[in-house]
This record gives C-alpha cells, sequence and structure tokens, in this order.
C-alpha cells in the first residue's frame, strides 16, 4: 500500500488508495458496532468452540467484503447462484456453507469486487 500525506489550511492528511480506506471503514465500523454475529466467548481455560468460532469468523468476513463489493444480500445470493436464505444463515453464523456454496461466493465476490476497482 502507498500513503501519502498533505497540509492543507494548517491541517494535516493521510491519503491511502480508495481500496484501503473501504477495508479500514468497514473493519472500524465491525468493531464499533459489532456486525455479524458474535464471536464465542472462551471458557474458564481460555478454550473457544472451534466451530461456532469459525462460522462467526467467516459470516463477519462475508458480509464485510459483499458490503465492500456494494452488493445486497440479494445480490450477491443471485450472483452465486445460491439462495437468499442460505446466505443469510451463513452471514448470521447459524450454518457453514459446503465447500461448493464457499466457492461460488468467493468467485462471485471477487468479480464484484474488479467491477467495483474498475469503476472507481
Amino acid at each position: 500500500m502507498v500513503a501519502g500525506t498533505i497540509r492543507l489550511k494548517g491541517q494535516q492528511f493521510v491519503i491511502v488508495p480508495h481500496r484501503e480506506y473501504q477495508r479500514m471503514r468497514d473493519l472500524t465500523r465491525e468493531l464499533m458496532e459489532g456486525e455479524g454475529p458474535p464471536l464465542p466467548k472462551p471458557d474458564d481455560k481460555g478454550n473457544v468452540a472451534a466451530v461456532q468460532y469459525m462460522r462467526a469468523g467467516l459470516a463477519r468476513r462475508l458480509l464485510r467484503r459483499r458490503r465492500q463489493a456494494g452488493l445486497t444480500q440479494a445480490d450477491l445470493a443471485r450472483r452465486a447462484g445460491v439462495r437468499v436464505e442460505t446466505l443469510c444463515r451463513i452471514e448470521k453464523g447459524k450454518m457453514t456453507p459446503s465447500t461448493l456454496v464457499f466457492d461460488k461466493l468467493h468467485r462471485a465476490l471477487e468479480e464484484a469486487q474488479r467491477e467495483a476497482d474498475d469503476q472507481v
């Protein structure tokens, strides 16, 4: 990543690529608003339920990437060829996608992100 600074009217500003700005904004929103399902709390020994943790982490990343691409759940589901209900359950951390569904979602997000980058 290339970043730079400029000074305007006595204030210093940092300039970053638009995609990096979006990534930082979305990460901040996720942390501040707790977007996505909550991560499971560790037990007394510091262990967490692996499947629930993985589902919540995947859901948060999927939600963030979908929003970065400017897609609604219906848009992404249509592009990926999956049911909206399936995508909704994945984003809520209620289910783990199959390898096939995960691959479809990944490809659709990659394509949408390329389209978004081309428009900037």
